[in-house]
């Protein structure tokens, strides 16, 4: 069920809940009034008729004609009955005349509201001596031709207000429907890799905070994609430059390596050519073609880091880097076993260091470099820092694939990072990865 029909369907319920409810407390209160408006009216006539008529006595066509003047009394019927032949004497309207007037309201009205009433009898004489019997009834259908016409109206304004709300709220709903069908085709659109232009504001409290904040998802979004596209490419310049400079390599070494070794072989054919002198040329050749060969081997995949372990591989790199930057002094500390890592993990705990070292040698202009790796927290969990003591920067301001790169390894791992640095303070990155 849609959200209009769950809530047209609770304000239909609740509706026909105030409805019922502020029908029936009327039908109460109705009937409280008739009874209460019948009893005073009966005993105000009581008390005109001990004023008027109480200790005098008159004959009986002047006690008609005085009794008449009651018939301004509301809500009631009085008659005058003899007590020899039982005679009646209507003074007013009966409940059956005033039923057949053509604005009454219908009987099952009058069945709710209408209640058994008191009758009061009151003895007469005549100037004759005649007992008469005065007798005062109820006669509540004015007072309940009134209550009719005031519920009528009292329920006409609440089906007003009824309807009045349901209106508004079908009216919100259809602005607010509307600005949901915005947000959603938002989100279609993002769903298919598109960023457009950013949600309008709107005037609800709400959709603007959840306009704000698909805004703010997009644009990170778009970051995102921009920076993966942008590493990417570089990923992909790099590995042409790697090829060509591959190429380059095979081509000067191996091409002139081999060339010589072809022009020697083809010399030692010769009877006066010096055999010993040649082989000699070859094998410093050959030598030379192996350490090129390990030397290329070493910078596509470092060997020793599957057959001495990531340890061993540490080591070499920090020596590598010592024996070529004598200036910066590199510290290596490594305080857990580190050999028995997860399969993938020591090559990418390599490059990440191994970017690093490359990062801070060119940029940080630092005399000190700490690689420390342990798991004293947690056995379930590594953590490397590294830190120098150089120049610094400010963390806005980072840019560059070689920091993404080691980001995009440390995610591969399901590690978490953070990075810490100030001008002239130095640079530290600590990352913690669960094992």
């Amino acid at each position: 069920m849609s959200l209009r029909n769950q809530i047209n369907l609770k304000i239909l319920l609740i509706s026909s809940f105030i409805l019922i409810l502020g029908s029936s407390i009327t039908l109460w209160q109705a009937r409280q009034a008739i009874h209460k408006e019948i009893e005073a009216s009966i005993q105000l006539a009581l008390q005109l008729i001990n004023l008027g008529i109480e200790n005098k006595r008159y004959a009986q066509s002047e006690l008609i004609a005085q009794l008449k003047d009651l018939k301004q009394t509301r809500h009631l019927n009085i008659h005058i009955k003899t007590a020899a032949k039982q005679k009646k004497h209507a003074i007013t309207h009966t409940i059956d005349s005033i039923n057949q007037q053509p604005n009454n309201p219908p009987m099952w009205f009058i069945n709710l509201v209408i209640s058994h009433y008191p009758q009061a009898e009151y003895n007469l004489k005549t100037i004759d001596n005649k007992s008469l019997i005065l007798i005062i009834y109820a006669n509540p259908m004015d007072e309940i031709v009134e209550i009719w016409h005031e519920s009528i109206t009292f329920i006409s304004i609440l089906l007003s207000l009824i309807i009045l709300t349901f209106i508004a709220v079908q009216l919100s709903f259809n602005k607010a429907l509307l600005n949901i069908k915005q947000i959603i085709q938002h989100l279609n659109t993002i769903e298919k890799g598109h960023y457009p232009a950013n949600l309008p504001v709107f005037s609800t409290r709400e959709y603007n905070q959840i306009s704000q904040a698909i805004n703010h998802m997009c644009n990170e979004l778009q970051l995102s994609q921009q920076q993966n596209r942008k590493l990417t490419q570089h990923s992909l310049s790099i590995q042409e430059d790697e090829r060509r400079r591959l190429s380059q390599e095979l081509h000067d070494e191996f091409g002139q390596s081999l060339t010589a070794i072809k022009v020697m072989a083809a010399t030692a054919a010769h009877e006066k050519s010096d055999t010993q002198q040649i082989s000699h040329s070859i094998n410093d050749i050959c030598e030379h073609l192996i350490n090129v060969m390990r030397s290329m081997m070493k910078q596509l995949h470092p060997l020793m880091l599957k057959e001495l372990g990531l340890k061993t591989t540490l080591e070499d790199l920090i020596n590598h880097w010592q024996s070529r930057i004598p200036k910066i002094h590199f510290n290596l500390i490594i305080t857990t076993d580190i050999d028995n890592l997860p399969a993938n993990m020591p090559i990418q705990l390599f490059r990440i260091i191994q970017e690093a070292l490359t990062n801070t040698v060119r940029h940080a202009e630092a005399t000190e470099v700490t690689i420390y790796l342990n798991n004293k927290y947690s056995s379930q969990t590594l953590q490397l820092n590294i830190s120098d003591n150089g120049k610094g920067c400010e963390l806005e301001k980072i840019s560059g694939f070689g920091l993404q790169g080691m980001q995009e390894r440390i995610d591969i791992l399901n590690g978490s990072y953070s990075i810490n640095s100030h001008p002239q303070q130095g640079f530290k990155i600590s990352a913690i990865f669960p094992l």
